[in-house]
């Protein structure tokens, strides 16, 4: 059974940085493409990046291009999420999904399993 742990949430004060981990079991971790998703209160689930297979290929949401950045260890079984220049509107509960496929997508129905999410909160 595929089980996905995130990690790293927290509050941050905007403008800073923070770093979150999800790290996979159950299955060959490099075969699949992961992807991050948040959800705010009273909004719906909205992709915020995802990684290929190989760690090569990336997207991103055009409310995050050039602030965040996706990154996979694949002898740790673990992606990253690293967050610099946070806004308040980062505010979310951040959620890691592991594809079907191996190429990256934002279509959140091709995610198969998903984590329990962690919380960030970005503080004005």
């Amino acid at each position: 059974q595929v089980q996905l742990v995130e990690s790293g949430g927290g509050l941050v004060q905007a403008g800073g940085s923070r770093t979150l981990s999800c790290t996979a079991s159950g299955r060959t971790f490099s075969l699949y493409a992961m992807g991050w998703f948040r959800q705010a209160p009273g909004k719906e689930r909205k992709f915020v990046g995802a990684i290929n297979w190989s760690g090569e290929g990336t997207m991103y949401a055009d409310s995050v291009k050039g602030r965040f950045t996706i990154s996979r260890d694949n002898t740790k079984d673990t992606i990253y999420l690293h967050m610099n220049s946070l806004k308040t509107e980062d505010t979310a509960i951040y959620y890691c999904a592991q594809d079907q496929y191996g190429s990256p997508t934002d279509d959140g129905r091709r995610y198969e399993y998903w984590g329990q999410g962690t919380q960030v909160t970005v503080a004005s």
